[in-house]
């Protein structure tokens, strides 16, 4: 096994936050590397939803009781802890949403909607996940808007120049993520957000896959909307958030509308609209889960994303010298800047078999195409497999990893 720099992260005090590391899969003790599609979650989340549910479980903002009242302070105390955990400059920048997905669709459906017309220009990365394509896709439908792909190299790395020639005068906003969820590449977002903004262009950035794995300053990036999801960062499904500058939140109307998100209505004058953020926040949310959110996002904080990326790196360096000796292994995806993610195909073996027969082994790995079949189809591939790591995983299990892998190959061969 390659040796290790010595780091200061406890993996072992880590892990035992982790009640579902405890159990076995087909009699093997689970080892989980699926974390790009949801991490696991530690039992001080588990436990929030116990806390909520037996304690003051009640809608917020809107009741006078004590309930209500706590209910409401642990709801927007998650929304203190999004903003600190971006560095926004104001709560009323963040917005709730389901996850990264409904974040985009809003944008895509509140701010586009405004403010596109037929002939502007939207340019998405070939690398996107699909909910950063189909929004657009829609709205080209639609709107008649044009959707304009910024180009990948051999290594899955974005094309800087050709990125800078797409640009027009009708150019209105860039769609981008910071981290492949494929392939793992780290994009410079920064740089991207100063050149859409030379040339007066917004951008949107999907933080989904960075958001576990590095810190986050939107106001260092200068993004103008920047969107993450609970579930890939520690915390439960159905909770994430989208920031967006207060200038741009202030002059985009409503998405959906219901209860929340109204000052008045009426039938003879019409309804008014509440204040960022909560205009965007239509009807009962997900309380319990935003709340939970902000217990995932404080334990991270807590390890600190610096050291929670320097072992994933560590172990990312492991894992792919142990892999690039398997057989007719090809890994796809060899940016120099990368997230904890390898994509990899096998000669002779199909991605599905792997993953069906790996996880007799315990080892839980994704097989697919990830929501990014532009980018394998270029790649020539319609499936890989997707190994992916956390903070809890250790060289160790990507030992037991590959060589249960070898195994397996030596089976569908």
């Amino acid at each position: 096994m390659t040796a290790l720099k010595e780091l200061t992260l406890d993996v072992v005090k880590v892990r035992a936050d982790f009640p579902i590391l405890e159990r076995k899969v087909h009699g093997y003790p689970l080892i989980y590397l699926d974390n790009a599609a949801t991490s696991q979650t530690p039992r001080q989340v588990i436990a929030t939803f116990d806390d909520y549910y037996r304690r003051y479980n009640a809608n917020i903002h809107r009741g006078l009781h004590t309930l209500a009242d706590e209910a409401t302070a642990a709801y927007e105390g998650t929304r203190e802890t999004v903003r600190a955990f971006l560095n926004a400059r104001e709560r009323r920048e963040i917005v709730f949403t389901r996850g990264t997905t409904e974040a985009i669709n809003l944008v895509a459906n509140a701010w586009g909607r405004a403010n596109l017309k037929a002939g502007d220009e939207v340019l998405v990365s070939l690398m996107e996940h699909h909910s950063n394509i189909v929004p657009w896709q829609l709205l080209a439908e639609q709107l008649g808007i044009v959707i304009k792909v910024i180009p990948v190299d051999e290594r899955g790395v974005l094309d800087l120049d050709a990125y800078r020639d797409l640009f027009t005068e009708r150019t209105r906003l860039v769609a981008v993520n910071h981290v492949s969820n494929a392939f793992g590449t780290i994009n410079p977002v920064k740089e991207l957000a100063g050149i859409a903004h030379a040339h007066d262009a917004l951008i949107l950035i999907d933080g989904a896959q960075a958001a576990p794995h590095e810190p986050i300053d939107v106001q260092d990036i200068d993004a103008d909307f920047y969107a993450f999801s609970g579930h890939k960062v520690y915390g439960p499904t159905g909770a994430g958030a989208l920031y967006g500058k207060a200038a741009l939140l202030e002059a985009m109307p409503p998405w959906q509308g219901g209860g929340e998100m109204i000052k008045t209505v009426s039938f003879d004058t019409g309804t008014s609209f509440a204040d960022i953020p909560h205009r965007f926040e239509a009807g009962t949310p997900a309380i319990a889960e935003v709340i939970a959110l902000g217990k995932a996002l404080e334990w991270v904080s807590g390890i600190g994303l610096e050291l929670i990326g320097g072992w994933e790196q560590q172990l990312l360096a492991h894992a792919t010298e142990r892999l690039v000796a398997v057989d007719g292994l090809r890994i796809l995806g060899t940016a120099p800047h990368k997230a904890g993610v390898i994509s990899f195909v096998v000669d002779g073996a199909h991605s599905q078999d792997i993953g069906l027969l790996i996880d007799q082994l315990g080892v839980a790995i994704r097989t697919g195409h990830h929501c990014a079949q532009p980018l394998l189809t270029h790649f020539g591939v319609d499936a890989t497999c997707r190994a992916s790591f956390a903070a809890y995983n250790t060289p160790e299990e990507i030992d037991i990893f590959v060589d249960a892998l070898e195994r397996v190959i030596g089976m569908v061969r």
